[in-house]
Protein backbone atom coordinates (compact mmCIF):
# COMPACT_ATOMS: atom_id res chain seq x y z
CA UNK A 1 0.00 0.00 0.00
CA UNK A 2 2.01 3.26 -1.11
CA UNK A 3 1.27 6.36 0.67
CA UNK A 4 0.43 10.30 -1.19
CA UNK A 5 3.64 11.43 -0.11
CA UNK A 6 6.72 9.13 -1.10
CA UNK A 7 7.96 9.00 2.02
CA UNK A 8 8.39 5.12 3.21
CA UNK A 9 9.88 6.10 6.66
CA UNK A 10 9.98 9.51 8.21
CA UNK A 11 12.18 10.26 11.13
CA UNK A 12 12.44 13.64 13.28
CA UNK A 13 14.47 14.23 16.29
CA UNK A 14 14.88 10.62 16.44
CA UNK A 15 17.04 9.59 19.60
CA UNK A 16 17.93 6.47 21.63
CA UNK A 17 20.03 6.17 24.73
CA UNK A 18 21.43 2.88 25.69
CA UNK A 19 22.71 3.58 29.40
CA UNK A 20 24.42 6.80 29.87
CA UNK A 21 25.35 6.67 26.13
CA UNK A 22 23.23 8.62 23.31
CA UNK A 23 23.78 6.44 20.30
CA UNK A 24 21.57 8.86 18.11
CA UNK A 25 21.30 12.20 18.60
CA UNK A 26 17.98 13.35 17.17
CA UNK A 27 18.26 12.61 13.58
CA UNK A 28 15.88 13.48 10.79
CA UNK A 29 15.78 11.43 8.02
CA UNK A 30 13.65 10.40 5.13
CA UNK A 31 13.56 6.96 2.88
CA UNK A 32 11.81 7.21 -0.46
CA UNK A 33 9.66 4.65 -1.64
CA UNK A 34 10.30 2.43 -4.26
CA UNK A 35 14.35 3.24 -4.18
CA UNK A 36 16.97 2.04 -2.54
CA UNK A 37 18.43 4.05 0.39
CA UNK A 38 22.15 3.18 1.42
CA UNK A 39 23.04 3.99 5.43
CA UNK A 40 26.49 4.55 5.08
CA UNK A 41 29.35 4.80 8.36
CA UNK A 42 31.88 3.63 10.35
CA UNK A 43 31.13 0.74 12.39
CA UNK A 44 29.64 2.15 15.85
CA UNK A 45 28.20 5.26 14.25
CA UNK A 46 25.06 4.13 14.96
CA UNK A 47 23.41 2.38 11.78
CA UNK A 48 22.19 -1.39 13.58
CA UNK A 49 20.05 0.74 16.27
CA UNK A 50 18.46 3.05 13.72
CA UNK A 51 17.36 0.02 11.83
CA UNK A 52 16.20 -1.78 14.74
CA UNK A 53 14.23 1.60 15.84
CA UNK A 54 12.79 1.46 12.19
CA UNK A 55 11.71 -1.98 12.91
CA UNK A 56 9.85 -1.52 16.13
CA UNK A 57 13.15 -3.79 17.78
CA UNK A 58 14.93 -0.69 19.90
CA UNK A 59 14.22 0.01 22.88
CA UNK A 60 14.17 3.54 25.05
CA UNK A 61 13.43 5.92 21.29
CA UNK A 62 12.09 9.09 21.50
CA UNK A 63 11.27 11.89 18.86
CA UNK A 64 8.75 10.89 15.95
CA UNK A 65 9.15 8.06 13.52
CA UNK A 66 7.11 6.62 11.17
CA UNK A 67 6.99 3.58 8.45
CA UNK A 68 4.59 3.54 5.78
CA UNK A 69 2.48 6.24 8.00
CA UNK A 70 1.87 4.14 10.89
CA UNK A 71 4.64 4.30 14.08
CA UNK A 72 7.20 2.00 13.92
CA UNK A 73 6.31 -0.83 15.52
CA UNK A 74 2.71 -1.11 15.31
CA UNK A 75 1.50 -4.69 14.71
CA UNK A 76 -0.12 -3.75 11.82
CA UNK A 77 3.47 -3.54 10.04
CA UNK A 78 5.13 -6.75 11.06
CA UNK A 79 3.58 -7.94 7.96
CA UNK A 80 4.94 -5.05 5.61
CA UNK A 81 8.73 -5.61 6.90
CA UNK A 82 11.25 -7.61 6.14
CA UNK A 83 14.60 -7.47 7.98
CA UNK A 84 17.86 -8.99 7.93
CA UNK A 85 19.96 -8.50 10.91
CA UNK A 86 24.11 -9.38 10.35
CA UNK A 87 23.72 -12.68 11.82
CA UNK A 88 22.36 -15.00 10.02
CA UNK A 89 18.90 -16.49 11.42
CA UNK A 90 18.70 -19.60 10.59
CA UNK A 91 18.24 -23.57 11.90
CA UNK A 92 20.90 -25.11 11.19
CA UNK A 93 19.40 -28.20 11.28
CA UNK A 94 16.53 -27.98 8.48
CA UNK A 95 17.38 -27.62 4.88
CA UNK A 96 16.92 -24.76 3.07
CA UNK A 97 13.45 -25.26 1.79
CA UNK A 98 12.84 -26.14 5.39
CA UNK A 99 13.65 -22.96 6.55
CA UNK A 100 11.64 -21.13 4.80
CA UNK A 101 8.40 -23.54 4.75
CA UNK A 102 8.77 -23.34 9.03
CA UNK A 103 9.00 -19.21 8.33
CA UNK A 104 6.49 -19.15 6.01
CA UNK A 105 4.11 -20.66 8.54
CA UNK A 106 4.85 -18.15 11.38
CA UNK A 107 4.93 -15.01 8.91
CA UNK A 108 2.39 -15.41 6.86
CA UNK A 109 -0.78 -14.82 7.42
CA UNK A 110 -2.84 -17.77 8.19
CA UNK A 111 -5.87 -17.48 5.66
CA UNK A 112 -2.93 -18.23 2.99
CA UNK A 113 -3.44 -21.85 1.58
CA UNK A 114 -0.79 -24.23 1.76
CA UNK A 115 -0.06 -24.06 -1.81
CA UNK A 116 0.55 -20.12 -1.81
CA UNK A 117 2.85 -20.65 1.00
CA UNK A 118 4.92 -22.94 -1.49
CA UNK A 119 4.86 -20.35 -4.15
CA UNK A 120 5.62 -17.92 -1.84
CA UNK A 121 9.14 -19.77 -0.39
CA UNK A 122 9.65 -21.57 -4.13
CA UNK A 123 10.21 -17.34 -5.18
CA UNK A 124 12.08 -16.57 -2.29
CA UNK A 125 14.66 -19.43 -2.77
CA UNK A 126 15.11 -18.82 -6.32
CA UNK A 127 15.76 -14.88 -5.76
CA UNK A 128 18.49 -15.64 -3.72
CA UNK A 129 19.88 -18.39 -6.21
CA UNK A 130 19.75 -21.03 -3.95
CA UNK A 131 17.39 -22.99 -5.63
CA UNK A 132 20.51 -25.82 -6.05
CA UNK A 133 20.89 -26.06 -2.41
CA UNK A 134 17.19 -25.79 -1.51
CA UNK A 135 17.66 -29.54 0.22
CA UNK A 136 21.02 -28.93 1.95
CA UNK A 137 21.16 -28.62 5.58
CA UNK A 138 22.12 -24.80 6.37
CA UNK A 139 24.72 -25.97 8.63
CA UNK A 140 26.45 -27.03 5.85
CA UNK A 141 26.55 -23.84 3.80
CA UNK A 142 29.35 -21.30 3.53
CA UNK A 143 28.51 -18.25 5.29
CA UNK A 144 27.46 -16.17 2.43
CA UNK A 145 24.65 -18.95 1.21
CA UNK A 146 23.86 -18.56 5.25
CA UNK A 147 23.29 -14.95 5.15
CA UNK A 148 21.30 -15.52 1.60
CA UNK A 149 18.86 -17.51 3.30
CA UNK A 150 18.07 -14.73 6.28
CA UNK A 151 17.65 -12.87 3.29
CA UNK A 152 14.94 -15.13 1.75
CA UNK A 153 13.29 -15.70 4.91
CA UNK A 154 12.99 -11.51 4.58
CA UNK A 155 11.37 -11.57 1.23
CA UNK A 156 8.60 -13.99 2.13
CA UNK A 157 5.26 -12.13 1.88
CA UNK A 158 6.62 -9.49 -0.48
CA UNK A 159 7.68 -7.08 1.99
CA UNK A 160 6.77 -3.26 1.03
CA UNK A 161 9.89 -2.64 3.02
CA UNK A 162 13.19 -4.59 3.40
CA UNK A 163 16.07 -3.04 6.00
CA UNK A 164 19.31 -5.02 5.56
CA UNK A 165 21.83 -4.76 8.46
CA UNK A 166 25.62 -5.14 6.36
CA UNK A 167 24.14 -8.01 4.34
CA UNK A 168 26.97 -8.06 2.15
CA UNK A 169 29.34 -8.37 5.03
CA UNK A 170 32.44 -11.21 4.16
CA UNK A 171 31.22 -12.14 0.75
CA UNK A 172 33.24 -12.05 -2.28
CA UNK A 173 33.37 -9.71 -5.05
CA UNK A 174 30.86 -11.82 -7.34
CA UNK A 175 28.46 -12.73 -4.73
CA UNK A 176 28.38 -9.01 -3.37
CA UNK A 177 27.17 -8.18 -6.72
CA UNK A 178 24.24 -10.56 -7.74
CA UNK A 179 22.99 -9.12 -4.24
CA UNK A 180 22.95 -5.80 -5.37
CA UNK A 181 21.14 -6.82 -8.67
CA UNK A 182 18.51 -8.48 -6.67
CA UNK A 183 17.78 -5.69 -4.59
CA UNK A 184 17.36 -3.21 -7.68
CA UNK A 185 15.61 -5.74 -9.36
CA UNK A 186 13.22 -5.81 -5.67
CA UNK A 187 12.99 -2.28 -6.09
CA UNK A 188 12.97 -1.87 -9.59
CA UNK A 189 10.33 -4.23 -10.72
CA UNK A 190 8.18 -4.98 -7.02
CA UNK A 191 8.51 -1.41 -6.14
CA UNK A 192 10.09 -2.88 -2.95
CA UNK A 193 11.32 0.17 -0.75
CA UNK A 194 15.06 -1.03 0.85
CA UNK A 195 17.46 0.51 3.71
CA UNK A 196 20.62 -1.20 3.53
CA UNK A 197 23.46 -0.28 5.91
CA UNK A 198 26.93 -0.80 4.70
CA UNK A 199 30.28 0.30 5.71
CA UNK A 200 32.24 -0.19 2.43
CA UNK A 201 32.00 3.36 0.61
CA UNK A 202 32.34 1.73 -3.28
CA UNK A 203 28.77 0.11 -2.33
CA UNK A 204 27.06 4.15 -2.12
CA UNK A 205 27.51 4.37 -5.83
CA UNK A 206 24.89 1.43 -6.01
CA UNK A 207 21.79 3.21 -4.37
CA UNK A 208 19.45 5.74 -5.15
CA UNK A 209 20.10 7.51 -2.06
CA UNK A 210 22.59 8.00 0.93
CA UNK A 211 22.29 8.57 4.71
CA UNK A 212 25.53 8.97 5.41
CA UNK A 213 26.53 8.66 9.12
CA UNK A 214 28.69 9.68 11.91
CA UNK A 215 28.62 9.50 15.82
CA UNK A 216 24.82 8.84 16.06
CA UNK A 217 24.19 11.81 13.33
CA UNK A 218 23.84 12.08 10.11
CA UNK A 219 26.40 14.32 8.08
CA UNK A 220 24.45 13.91 4.42
CA UNK A 221 20.99 13.02 2.72
CA UNK A 222 21.57 12.90 -0.88
CA UNK A 223 22.02 10.88 -3.96
CA UNK A 224 25.32 9.70 -4.94
CA UNK A 225 25.84 12.05 -8.03
CA UNK A 226 24.79 15.31 -5.83
CA UNK A 227 27.17 14.71 -2.92
CA UNK A 228 30.18 14.45 -4.85
CA UNK A 229 29.26 17.58 -6.59
CA UNK A 230 28.33 19.34 -3.17
CA UNK A 231 31.38 18.68 -1.65
CA UNK A 232 33.62 19.10 -5.05
CA UNK A 233 34.92 15.32 -4.83
CA UNK A 234 35.48 12.31 -7.29
CA UNK A 235 33.94 9.73 -5.30
CA UNK A 236 31.29 8.99 -2.19
CA UNK A 237 34.18 8.03 0.38
CA UNK A 238 36.13 11.16 -0.87
CA UNK A 239 32.91 13.07 0.16
CA UNK A 240 32.17 11.48 3.15
CA UNK A 241 35.66 12.14 4.77
CA UNK A 242 35.20 15.95 3.72
CA UNK A 243 31.98 15.95 5.36
CA UNK A 244 33.41 14.45 8.16
CA UNK A 245 36.40 17.22 8.24
CA UNK A 246 33.56 19.88 8.02
CA UNK A 247 31.93 18.48 10.95
CA UNK A 248 35.12 18.35 12.82
CA UNK A 249 35.86 22.34 12.44
CA UNK A 250 32.50 22.96 13.37
CA UNK A 251 32.73 21.20 16.80
CA UNK A 252 35.69 22.95 17.24
CA UNK A 253 34.94 26.57 16.25
CA UNK A 254 31.77 25.74 19.06
CA UNK A 255 34.08 24.66 22.15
Amino acid sequence: MMNSSGIAVLARGLTVVRGDRTVLRGIDFTVLLGRITGLLGPSGCGKSTLMRAVVGTQAKVSGTLEVLGRSAGAAELRARIGYVTQAPSVYDDLTVRQNLEYFASVLLPGHRSRDARHEYVTRAIEDVDLASHADSLAGRLSGGQRSRVSLAVALLGTPEVLVLDEPTVGLDPVLRRDLWDLFHRLADERGATILVSSHVMDEAERCHRLLLMRDGTILAEDAPGDLRTRTRSETVEQAFLHLVDQAKALEENAR
